[in-house]
Protein backbone atom coordinates (compact mmCIF):
# COMPACT_ATOMS: atom_id res chain seq x y z
CA UNK A 1 0.00 0.00 0.00
CA UNK A 2 1.16 3.71 -0.66
CA UNK A 3 2.48 5.25 2.39
CA UNK A 4 0.17 8.22 1.79
CA UNK A 5 -2.57 6.06 2.06
CA UNK A 6 -1.77 3.96 5.52
CA UNK A 7 1.01 2.40 7.03
CA UNK A 8 1.25 -0.98 8.69
CA UNK A 9 3.43 -2.47 11.70
CA UNK A 10 2.09 -5.59 12.02
CA UNK A 11 3.36 -9.46 13.51
CA UNK A 12 3.13 -12.34 10.88
CA UNK A 13 -0.84 -13.18 9.99
CA UNK A 14 -1.08 -16.77 9.27
CA UNK A 15 -3.38 -17.28 5.99
CA UNK A 16 -5.20 -20.07 5.51
CA UNK A 17 -6.23 -18.94 1.85
CA UNK A 18 -10.07 -18.66 1.42
CA UNK A 19 -10.78 -20.42 4.60
CA UNK A 20 -10.04 -17.04 6.99
CA UNK A 21 -12.00 -15.14 4.25
CA UNK A 22 -15.23 -16.73 3.89
CA UNK A 23 -16.73 -14.12 7.15
CA UNK A 24 -15.98 -11.13 8.12
CA UNK A 25 -14.45 -12.57 11.17
CA UNK A 26 -11.46 -14.39 11.75
CA UNK A 27 -11.13 -17.20 14.67
CA UNK A 28 -8.47 -15.79 17.31
CA UNK A 29 -6.57 -18.75 17.35
CA UNK A 30 -5.19 -18.02 13.70
CA UNK A 31 -3.92 -14.90 14.20
CA UNK A 32 -0.57 -13.62 15.89
CA UNK A 33 -1.00 -10.67 17.88
CA UNK A 34 -1.95 -7.97 15.28
CA UNK A 35 0.15 -4.42 16.15
CA UNK A 36 -0.21 -0.68 15.81
CA UNK A 37 -2.25 -0.80 12.24
CA UNK A 38 -2.56 2.88 11.44
CA UNK A 39 -4.28 4.14 8.85
CA UNK A 40 -2.81 8.10 7.69
CA UNK A 41 -5.98 8.86 6.23
CA UNK A 42 -9.45 8.37 6.62
CA UNK A 43 -10.28 4.53 5.32
CA UNK A 44 -14.35 5.25 5.78
CA UNK A 45 -14.68 7.34 2.61
CA UNK A 46 -17.82 5.12 1.85
CA UNK A 47 -19.55 6.15 4.32
CA UNK A 48 -21.61 4.25 7.07
CA UNK A 49 -24.96 2.32 6.82
CA UNK A 50 -27.71 0.21 8.53
CA UNK A 51 -30.02 -1.81 7.47
CA UNK A 52 -33.06 -4.48 7.84
CA UNK A 53 -34.22 -3.37 11.32
CA UNK A 54 -35.86 -6.37 13.91
CA UNK A 55 -37.14 -5.67 16.77
CA UNK A 56 -33.82 -7.12 18.51
CA UNK A 57 -31.38 -6.54 15.73
CA UNK A 58 -30.07 -4.44 13.03
CA UNK A 59 -27.61 -4.34 10.32
CA UNK A 60 -24.27 -2.20 10.47
CA UNK A 61 -22.44 -1.67 7.77
CA UNK A 62 -19.43 -0.19 6.22
CA UNK A 63 -16.40 -0.25 3.95
CA UNK A 64 -12.57 0.38 4.27
CA UNK A 65 -11.70 2.45 1.30
CA UNK A 66 -8.35 4.80 1.93
CA UNK A 67 -8.31 5.56 -1.71
CA UNK A 68 -11.56 4.48 -3.58
CA UNK A 69 -10.67 4.73 -7.04
CA UNK A 70 -7.33 2.52 -6.54
CA UNK A 71 -8.27 -1.39 -6.91
CA UNK A 72 -9.23 -2.76 -3.85
CA UNK A 73 -10.00 0.61 -2.28
CA UNK A 74 -6.40 1.12 -1.46
CA UNK A 75 -5.80 -1.85 1.36
CA UNK A 76 -3.83 -5.24 -0.37
CA UNK A 77 -5.70 -7.96 -1.40
CA UNK A 78 -3.32 -10.02 1.50
CA UNK A 79 -4.58 -8.00 4.37
CA UNK A 80 -6.97 -8.74 7.20
CA UNK A 81 -8.00 -5.76 8.99
CA UNK A 82 -9.44 -5.70 12.74
CA UNK A 83 -12.31 -3.19 12.80
CA UNK A 84 -14.31 -2.32 16.09
CA UNK A 85 -17.92 -1.49 16.15
CA UNK A 86 -19.76 0.21 18.72
CA UNK A 87 -23.19 0.54 19.30
CA UNK A 88 -24.68 3.22 22.04
CA UNK A 89 -28.03 4.40 23.06
CA UNK A 90 -26.78 8.01 22.99
CA UNK A 91 -25.79 10.33 19.89
CA UNK A 92 -22.29 10.97 21.90
CA UNK A 93 -21.35 7.54 22.27
CA UNK A 94 -21.25 7.59 25.92
CA UNK A 95 -23.06 4.54 26.74
CA UNK A 96 -21.80 1.77 24.67
CA UNK A 97 -23.96 -1.48 24.75
CA UNK A 98 -22.64 -3.58 22.25
CA UNK A 99 -18.06 -3.82 21.37
CA UNK A 100 -17.71 -6.10 18.70
CA UNK A 101 -14.17 -6.76 16.92
CA UNK A 102 -15.06 -8.06 13.44
CA UNK A 103 -12.36 -8.49 10.74
CA UNK A 104 -12.44 -6.47 7.08
CA UNK A 105 -10.91 -8.74 4.00
CA UNK A 106 -10.22 -8.20 0.67
CA UNK A 107 -12.99 -11.41 -0.78
CA UNK A 108 -15.53 -9.19 0.13
CA UNK A 109 -13.78 -5.62 -0.46
CA UNK A 110 -12.89 -4.79 3.15
CA UNK A 111 -16.54 -4.78 3.80
CA UNK A 112 -18.15 -5.24 7.94
CA UNK A 113 -21.87 -6.40 7.79
CA UNK A 114 -22.03 -6.64 11.49
CA UNK A 115 -25.46 -7.90 12.98
CA UNK A 116 -25.81 -7.08 17.45
CA UNK A 117 -27.98 -8.99 18.84
CA UNK A 118 -30.40 -8.97 21.89
CA UNK A 119 -31.28 -4.94 21.20
CA UNK A 120 -34.22 -2.89 23.23
CA UNK A 121 -37.13 -3.12 20.20
CA UNK A 122 -38.44 0.30 18.92
CA UNK A 123 -35.59 2.44 19.82
CA UNK A 124 -32.91 4.36 18.75
CA UNK A 125 -28.76 3.95 18.87
CA UNK A 126 -26.24 5.24 17.57
CA UNK A 127 -23.33 3.49 15.88
CA UNK A 128 -19.58 4.25 14.61
CA UNK A 129 -16.25 2.19 13.62
CA UNK A 130 -13.22 2.07 14.53
CA UNK A 131 -10.11 0.64 12.40
CA UNK A 132 -5.92 1.65 12.06
CA UNK A 133 -6.46 4.61 14.33
CA UNK A 134 -9.07 6.38 12.68
CA UNK A 135 -12.94 6.42 13.73
CA UNK A 136 -16.28 6.66 11.15
CA UNK A 137 -18.79 9.56 11.81
CA UNK A 138 -21.34 8.56 14.28
CA UNK A 139 -24.59 7.17 12.32
CA UNK A 140 -27.98 6.83 13.90
CA UNK A 141 -30.24 4.03 13.55
CA UNK A 142 -33.84 2.52 14.89
CA UNK A 143 -35.18 -1.41 15.35
CA UNK A 144 -38.19 -2.71 14.70
CA UNK A 145 -41.09 -2.17 16.60
CA UNK A 146 -42.08 -5.15 18.94
CA UNK A 147 -44.63 -7.51 17.57
CA UNK A 148 -47.40 -6.92 20.17
CA UNK A 149 -46.03 -2.78 19.89
CA UNK A 150 -48.55 0.08 20.03
CA UNK A 151 -47.70 1.69 16.99
CA UNK A 152 -49.56 4.36 16.06
CA UNK A 153 -47.20 6.02 13.30
CA UNK A 154 -44.71 5.02 10.87
CA UNK A 155 -43.25 6.83 7.96
CA UNK A 156 -40.89 5.60 4.94
CA UNK A 157 -39.27 6.96 1.98
CA UNK A 158 -39.43 4.98 -1.44
CA UNK A 159 -36.32 5.77 -3.90
CA UNK A 160 -35.34 4.03 -7.00
CA UNK A 161 -33.21 4.75 -10.18
CA UNK A 162 -30.08 7.14 -9.20
CA UNK A 163 -28.07 7.69 -12.56
CA UNK A 164 -24.80 9.17 -10.92
CA UNK A 165 -24.41 10.77 -14.37
CA UNK A 166 -27.57 13.19 -14.88
CA UNK A 167 -27.73 14.89 -11.70
CA UNK A 168 -27.20 14.55 -7.91
CA UNK A 169 -28.65 12.62 -5.75
CA UNK A 170 -30.30 15.78 -3.78
CA UNK A 171 -33.44 13.53 -2.80
CA UNK A 172 -31.31 12.03 -0.22
CA UNK A 173 -30.69 15.76 1.36
CA UNK A 174 -34.12 16.53 1.30
CA UNK A 175 -35.34 12.81 3.25
CA UNK A 176 -33.34 14.24 6.48
CA UNK A 177 -35.76 16.59 7.28
CA UNK A 178 -38.63 13.71 7.31
CA UNK A 179 -37.76 12.49 10.64
CA UNK A 180 -38.13 8.49 8.85
CA UNK A 181 -38.53 5.37 10.18
CA UNK A 182 -36.68 3.42 7.01
CA UNK A 183 -35.99 4.37 3.43
CA UNK A 184 -36.98 1.71 1.23
CA UNK A 185 -34.52 1.02 -2.35
CA UNK A 186 -36.63 -0.87 -4.76
CA UNK A 187 -33.98 -0.43 -7.72
CA UNK A 188 -31.37 0.89 -9.89
CA UNK A 189 -28.82 2.31 -7.55
CA UNK A 190 -26.54 1.86 -9.60
CA UNK A 191 -26.43 1.82 -13.06
CA UNK A 192 -23.78 0.22 -14.93
CA UNK A 193 -23.52 1.94 -18.21
CA UNK A 194 -23.19 5.41 -19.54
CA UNK A 195 -26.49 6.72 -21.72
CA UNK A 196 -28.50 10.00 -21.47
CA UNK A 197 -28.95 13.31 -23.10
CA UNK A 198 -27.15 15.79 -20.41
CA UNK A 199 -24.46 14.07 -18.03
CA UNK A 200 -23.52 16.37 -15.21
CA UNK A 201 -21.17 14.00 -13.67
CA UNK A 202 -18.82 10.96 -15.20
CA UNK A 203 -18.94 7.25 -14.53
CA UNK A 204 -15.02 7.62 -15.10
CA UNK A 205 -15.00 3.84 -15.85
CA UNK A 206 -16.49 1.98 -18.36
CA UNK A 207 -19.09 -0.51 -18.41
CA UNK A 208 -18.80 -2.70 -15.44
CA UNK A 209 -18.57 -6.47 -16.40
CA UNK A 210 -16.28 -7.61 -14.01
CA UNK A 211 -15.92 -7.85 -9.46
CA UNK A 212 -13.37 -4.91 -9.90
CA UNK A 213 -15.34 -2.71 -12.17
CA UNK A 214 -19.03 -3.46 -10.16
CA UNK A 215 -17.02 -2.58 -6.87
CA UNK A 216 -15.82 0.81 -8.79
CA UNK A 217 -19.01 1.90 -10.10
CA UNK A 218 -20.48 1.28 -6.12
CA UNK A 219 -17.80 2.96 -4.66
CA UNK A 220 -18.55 5.87 -7.44
CA UNK A 221 -21.83 6.77 -6.32
CA UNK A 222 -21.02 5.74 -2.59
CA UNK A 223 -19.11 9.08 -3.16
CA UNK A 224 -22.33 11.09 -3.13
CA UNK A 225 -22.05 12.91 0.63
CA UNK A 226 -26.01 12.91 0.27
CA UNK A 227 -26.45 9.51 -0.01
CA UNK A 228 -24.03 9.29 2.47
CA UNK A 229 -25.93 11.16 5.00
CA UNK A 230 -29.13 9.38 4.24
CA UNK A 231 -27.67 5.97 4.87
CA UNK A 232 -25.98 7.33 8.11
CA UNK A 233 -29.20 8.45 9.60
CA UNK A 234 -31.83 5.73 8.48
CA UNK A 235 -31.88 2.21 7.95
CA UNK A 236 -32.45 0.67 4.82
CA UNK A 237 -34.51 -2.26 2.99
CA UNK A 238 -33.14 -2.40 -0.84
CA UNK A 239 -34.10 -4.90 -3.74
CA UNK A 240 -32.34 -4.63 -7.21
CA UNK A 241 -34.29 -4.45 -10.51
CA UNK A 242 -31.74 -4.78 -13.42
CA UNK A 243 -29.07 -1.59 -13.57
CA UNK A 244 -27.22 -3.42 -10.93
CA UNK A 245 -26.34 -6.00 -13.28
CA UNK A 246 -27.67 -5.26 -16.71
CA UNK A 247 -30.03 -3.51 -18.82
CA UNK A 248 -33.01 -5.46 -19.36
CA UNK A 249 -31.73 -8.78 -18.05
CA UNK A 250 -34.26 -11.66 -17.15
CA UNK A 251 -32.95 -14.43 -14.68
CA UNK A 252 -30.24 -15.83 -16.67
CA UNK A 253 -30.73 -14.28 -20.42
CA UNK A 254 -28.69 -11.04 -20.91
CA UNK A 255 -30.08 -8.26 -23.10
CA UNK A 256 -27.56 -8.83 -25.64
CA UNK A 257 -28.08 -12.98 -25.21
CA UNK A 258 -24.59 -13.61 -24.26
CA UNK A 259 -23.43 -17.19 -23.53
CA UNK A 260 -25.41 -18.17 -20.24
CA UNK A 261 -22.34 -19.14 -18.85
CA UNK A 262 -20.77 -15.88 -19.36
CA UNK A 263 -23.85 -14.14 -18.26
CA UNK A 264 -23.78 -16.04 -14.95
CA UNK A 265 -20.64 -15.31 -14.37
CA UNK A 266 -21.49 -11.04 -14.42
CA UNK A 267 -23.85 -11.81 -12.57
CA UNK A 268 -22.03 -13.10 -9.94
CA UNK A 269 -19.88 -10.30 -9.71
CA UNK A 270 -22.71 -7.78 -9.57
CA UNK A 271 -24.74 -10.03 -7.13
CA UNK A 272 -21.52 -9.89 -5.11
CA UNK A 273 -20.47 -5.78 -5.54
CA UNK A 274 -24.47 -5.52 -4.15
CA UNK A 275 -23.95 -7.83 -1.45
CA UNK A 276 -20.79 -6.03 -0.24
CA UNK A 277 -21.92 -2.20 -0.47
CA UNK A 278 -25.55 -2.69 0.88
CA UNK A 279 -26.31 -3.17 4.59
CA UNK A 280 -27.91 -6.77 3.66
CA UNK A 281 -28.04 -9.17 6.11
CA UNK A 282 -25.79 -12.15 6.30
CA UNK A 283 -28.41 -14.70 5.00
CA UNK A 284 -27.71 -12.42 2.10
CA UNK A 285 -24.86 -13.75 1.45
CA UNK A 286 -24.61 -14.60 -2.36
CA UNK A 287 -23.42 -17.59 -3.53
CA UNK A 288 -21.97 -17.17 -7.03
CA UNK A 289 -24.66 -16.14 -9.58
CA UNK A 290 -27.38 -16.92 -6.89
CA UNK A 291 -28.49 -14.40 -3.93
CA UNK A 292 -31.50 -14.61 -1.40
CA UNK A 293 -32.67 -11.49 -1.59
CA UNK A 294 -36.31 -11.36 -1.26
CA UNK A 295 -37.13 -11.20 2.77
CA UNK A 296 -40.01 -9.51 5.09
CA UNK A 297 -39.69 -7.22 7.75
CA UNK A 298 -42.63 -6.39 10.50
CA UNK A 299 -42.90 -3.04 11.87
CA UNK A 300 -44.95 -3.87 15.22
CA UNK A 301 -49.19 -5.02 14.26
CA UNK A 302 -49.22 -2.04 11.88
CA UNK A 303 -47.08 -2.41 9.12
CA UNK A 304 -45.85 -6.22 7.32
CA UNK A 305 -43.30 -4.96 4.24
CA UNK A 306 -42.01 -7.53 2.03
CA UNK A 307 -39.08 -6.79 -0.09
CA UNK A 308 -39.21 -9.35 -3.22
CA UNK A 309 -36.84 -10.29 -5.98
CA UNK A 310 -38.31 -9.63 -9.18
CA UNK A 311 -35.45 -9.96 -11.06
CA UNK A 312 -33.65 -12.83 -10.62
CA UNK A 313 -35.64 -15.30 -11.30
CA UNK A 314 -38.23 -14.17 -13.83
CA UNK A 315 -38.64 -15.69 -17.63
CA UNK A 316 -37.04 -14.57 -20.71
CA UNK A 317 -38.46 -11.48 -21.77
CA UNK A 318 -41.52 -12.60 -24.28
CA UNK A 319 -41.48 -11.75 -27.63
CA UNK A 320 -37.97 -11.53 -28.00
CA UNK A 321 -35.48 -13.53 -30.84
CA UNK A 322 -32.24 -14.59 -30.08
CA UNK A 323 -29.55 -12.44 -30.25
CA UNK A 324 -31.43 -9.13 -28.56
CA UNK A 325 -33.49 -9.72 -25.31
CA UNK A 326 -35.07 -6.48 -24.87
CA UNK A 327 -37.50 -5.12 -26.08
CA UNK A 328 -40.37 -2.55 -25.52
CA UNK A 329 -43.73 -2.70 -26.86
CA UNK A 330 -44.79 -6.21 -27.48
CA UNK A 331 -47.73 -8.32 -28.47
CA UNK A 332 -47.67 -12.15 -28.99
CA UNK A 333 -49.38 -14.83 -27.30
CA UNK A 334 -46.38 -15.49 -25.34
CA UNK A 335 -47.32 -12.74 -22.82
CA UNK A 336 -50.12 -14.75 -21.59
CA UNK A 337 -48.41 -17.77 -21.17
CA UNK A 338 -49.44 -19.14 -17.94
CA UNK A 339 -45.60 -21.11 -17.24
CA UNK A 340 -44.45 -17.17 -17.04
CA UNK A 341 -43.15 -16.18 -14.00
CA UNK A 342 -41.42 -13.16 -12.23
CA UNK A 343 -40.70 -13.97 -9.03
CA UNK A 344 -39.79 -17.69 -9.35
CA UNK A 345 -42.26 -20.60 -8.17
CA UNK A 346 -40.10 -20.76 -4.57
CA UNK A 347 -40.53 -17.03 -4.11
CA UNK A 348 -44.25 -17.00 -5.21
CA UNK A 349 -44.85 -19.65 -2.48
CA UNK A 350 -42.91 -17.58 0.14
CA UNK A 351 -44.75 -14.66 -1.06
CA UNK A 352 -48.34 -17.00 -0.22
CA UNK A 353 -47.06 -18.15 2.87
CA UNK A 354 -45.53 -14.87 4.80
CA UNK A 355 -48.91 -13.41 3.38
CA UNK A 356 -51.27 -15.76 4.78
CA UNK A 357 -49.56 -15.57 8.47
CA UNK A 358 -49.74 -11.72 8.15
CA UNK A 359 -51.82 -10.37 10.56
CA UNK A 360 -50.08 -6.28 10.03
CA UNK A 361 -52.77 -3.46 9.50
CA UNK A 362 -51.05 -2.68 6.29
CA UNK A 363 -49.28 -4.83 3.99
CA UNK A 364 -46.73 -2.95 1.46
CA UNK A 365 -45.00 -5.40 -1.18
CA UNK A 366 -41.65 -3.53 -2.49
CA UNK A 367 -40.63 -4.62 -5.77
CA UNK A 368 -38.59 -3.47 -9.13
CA UNK A 369 -41.52 -2.47 -12.00
CA UNK A 370 -44.69 -0.86 -12.64
CA UNK A 371 -47.62 -3.71 -11.84
CA UNK A 372 -50.60 -1.98 -13.02
CA UNK A 373 -52.34 -3.14 -16.12
CA UNK A 374 -51.13 -1.50 -18.68
CA UNK A 375 -52.48 -1.76 -22.49
CA UNK A 376 -50.89 0.67 -25.11
CA UNK A 377 -52.13 -0.02 -28.23
CA UNK A 378 -54.65 1.66 -29.86
CA UNK A 379 -57.06 0.87 -33.29
CA UNK A 380 -58.03 -2.31 -31.41
CA UNK A 381 -54.41 -3.92 -31.13
CA UNK A 382 -52.61 -4.43 -27.65
CA UNK A 383 -49.13 -3.71 -27.02
CA UNK A 384 -47.22 -4.52 -23.80
CA UNK A 385 -44.25 -3.40 -22.20
CA UNK A 386 -42.91 -6.88 -21.46
CA UNK A 387 -40.07 -5.82 -19.20
CA UNK A 388 -42.86 -4.60 -16.59
CA UNK A 389 -45.74 -7.35 -14.94
CA UNK A 390 -47.18 -6.87 -18.42
CA UNK A 391 -45.22 -9.49 -19.89
CA UNK A 392 -46.28 -11.88 -16.84
CA UNK A 393 -49.89 -11.45 -17.14
CA UNK A 394 -50.18 -14.99 -15.51
CA UNK A 395 -47.61 -14.60 -12.49
CA UNK A 396 -49.56 -11.08 -12.17
CA UNK A 397 -53.09 -12.81 -11.56
CA UNK A 398 -51.89 -15.46 -9.85
CA UNK A 399 -50.27 -12.74 -6.99
CA UNK A 400 -53.88 -10.44 -7.09
CA UNK A 401 -55.33 -14.43 -6.35
CA UNK A 402 -53.10 -14.88 -3.90
CA UNK A 403 -53.68 -11.26 -2.19
CA UNK A 404 -57.27 -11.84 -2.41
CA UNK A 405 -57.24 -15.43 -0.94
CA UNK A 406 -55.19 -14.99 2.01
CA UNK A 407 -57.63 -11.54 2.95
CA UNK A 408 -54.72 -9.71 3.15
CA UNK A 409 -55.49 -6.07 4.89
CA UNK A 410 -54.89 -2.87 3.15
CA UNK A 411 -52.45 -3.98 -0.04
CA UNK A 412 -49.52 -1.57 -1.38
CA UNK A 413 -47.68 -1.78 -3.77
CA UNK A 414 -44.30 -0.32 -4.31
CA UNK A 415 -42.49 0.18 -7.27
CA UNK A 416 -39.58 1.94 -9.46
CA UNK A 417 -37.89 1.94 -12.61
CA UNK A 418 -40.17 4.43 -15.06
CA UNK A 419 -38.63 7.20 -14.05
CA UNK A 420 -41.70 8.81 -13.23
CA UNK A 421 -44.51 9.14 -10.30
CA UNK A 422 -47.24 6.70 -11.51
CA UNK A 423 -50.16 5.83 -9.30
CA UNK A 424 -53.01 2.92 -9.84
CA UNK A 425 -55.64 1.00 -9.14
CA UNK A 426 -55.12 -2.97 -9.09
CA UNK A 427 -58.22 -4.36 -10.17
CA UNK A 428 -58.63 -8.39 -8.95
CA UNK A 429 -58.25 -9.33 -12.92
CA UNK A 430 -55.81 -6.97 -13.69
CA UNK A 431 -57.52 -6.70 -17.29
CA UNK A 432 -61.28 -6.36 -15.99
CA UNK A 433 -61.74 -2.77 -14.68
CA UNK A 434 -65.05 -3.73 -13.48
CA UNK A 435 -63.68 -6.34 -11.46
CA UNK A 436 -63.00 -5.10 -7.76
CA UNK A 437 -59.76 -2.71 -7.11
CA UNK A 438 -58.53 -4.97 -4.99
CA UNK A 439 -54.99 -3.01 -3.90
CA UNK A 440 -52.97 -0.05 -5.00
CA UNK A 441 -49.93 1.11 -6.66
CA UNK A 442 -47.96 3.74 -5.42
CA UNK A 443 -44.40 4.11 -8.10
CA UNK A 444 -41.77 6.17 -7.21
CA UNK A 445 -40.08 8.62 -9.67
CA UNK A 446 -36.30 8.38 -10.42
CA UNK A 447 -33.68 10.09 -8.00
CA UNK A 448 -31.72 11.42 -10.50
CA UNK A 449 -32.28 9.26 -13.97
CA UNK A 450 -33.59 11.07 -16.96
CA UNK A 451 -37.73 10.89 -16.89
CA UNK A 452 -39.93 9.03 -19.14
CA UNK A 453 -41.61 11.21 -22.45
CA UNK A 454 -44.69 12.47 -20.52
CA UNK A 455 -46.36 11.73 -24.26
CA UNK A 456 -46.51 7.95 -23.55
CA UNK A 457 -47.22 8.46 -20.25
CA UNK A 458 -50.24 10.05 -20.99
CA UNK A 459 -51.09 7.84 -23.81
CA UNK A 460 -50.86 5.04 -21.07
CA UNK A 461 -53.01 7.22 -18.77
CA UNK A 462 -55.41 7.56 -21.24
CA UNK A 463 -56.09 4.38 -22.29
CA UNK A 464 -55.66 2.45 -19.11
CA UNK A 465 -58.03 4.23 -16.67
CA UNK A 466 -57.44 2.80 -13.99
CA UNK A 467 -53.77 4.31 -13.97
CA UNK A 468 -54.54 7.49 -12.16
CA UNK A 469 -51.59 9.78 -11.82
CA UNK A 470 -48.45 9.66 -14.41
CA UNK A 471 -46.16 12.11 -14.84
CA UNK A 472 -42.03 12.37 -15.21
CA UNK A 473 -41.54 16.12 -14.84
CA UNK A 474 -39.75 15.85 -11.49
CA UNK A 475 -37.21 13.42 -9.88
CA UNK A 476 -37.87 12.79 -6.44
CA UNK A 477 -39.18 10.32 -4.15
CA UNK A 478 -42.04 8.94 -2.17
CA UNK A 479 -43.14 9.74 1.57
CA UNK A 480 -45.29 7.54 3.18
CA UNK A 481 -46.90 8.29 6.50
CA UNK A 482 -48.81 5.27 7.58
CA UNK A 483 -50.97 4.97 10.88
CA UNK A 484 -54.14 2.66 11.40
CA UNK A 485 -56.82 4.91 9.67
CA UNK A 486 -54.81 5.58 6.24
CA UNK A 487 -51.57 5.85 4.39
CA UNK A 488 -50.64 8.93 3.30
CA UNK A 489 -47.94 9.60 -0.34
CA UNK A 490 -46.32 12.56 -1.09
CA UNK A 491 -44.71 12.66 -4.28
CA UNK A 492 -41.72 14.60 -3.36
CA UNK A 493 -40.46 16.75 -6.21
CA UNK A 494 -36.89 18.00 -6.48
CA UNK A 495 -36.70 21.51 -8.55
CA UNK A 496 -33.96 20.58 -10.55
CA UNK A 497 -31.34 17.96 -9.93
CA UNK A 498 -28.41 19.53 -12.00
CA UNK A 499 -28.33 22.81 -9.51
CA UNK A 500 -26.36 21.38 -6.49
CA UNK A 501 -28.96 24.01 -3.97
CA UNK A 502 -31.78 23.01 -5.54
CA UNK A 503 -34.68 22.79 -3.26
CA UNK A 504 -38.11 20.44 -2.90
CA UNK A 505 -41.91 20.24 -3.09
CA UNK A 506 -44.75 17.91 -2.52
CA UNK A 507 -45.46 17.59 -6.33
CA UNK A 508 -49.07 15.74 -5.57
CA UNK A 509 -50.47 13.93 -3.05
CA UNK A 510 -52.28 10.58 -2.53
CA UNK A 511 -54.44 8.87 0.14
CA UNK A 512 -55.53 5.21 1.01
CA UNK A 513 -57.69 5.02 3.19
CA UNK A 514 -58.04 1.95 6.10
CA UNK A 515 -60.48 -0.93 4.42
CA UNK A 516 -60.95 1.10 1.27
CA UNK A 517 -58.39 -0.34 -1.45
CA UNK A 518 -57.39 2.25 -4.13
CA UNK A 519 -55.45 5.72 -3.62
CA UNK A 520 -57.33 8.95 -3.61
CA UNK A 521 -56.19 12.44 -5.08
CA UNK A 522 -56.14 14.73 -1.51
Amino acid sequence: MNATHASWNRRHLLTWGGALLLANTVPARLLHAAEALRFNVDPFTLGIASGYPLPGSIVLWTRLAPNPKAPGGGIPANEVVPVTCELATDERMRNIVRTSQEYATAQYAHTIHYEPSDLEPGREYWYRFTAGGQRSAVGRTRTAPAGNANVERLKLAVASCQQYEHGYFLAYRHMLADDLDAVVHVGDYIYESSWGRNRIRRHETPTAISLDDYRARYALYRSDKDLQAAHARYPWLVTWDDHEVENDYAGDTSENDDPRDWFLARRAAAYQAYYEHMPLPRRALPFGAEMRLFTQRSFGPLLNLMMLDSRQYRTPLACTKPGTRSTGLVDCPEVGNPQRTKLGLAQEGWFEKELARSGAHWNLFAQGTLMAYANEGEGGKDAFRSDTWNGYQAARERMMNTIAATRARNPVVLGGDIHAFVVSNLHRTPQDRQSPILASELVATSISAEGSAQEGLDRMRRLNPNIVFANSAKRGYLRLDVSRERLQADLVGMDSVTDANAGASTYARYVVENGRPGPIAA
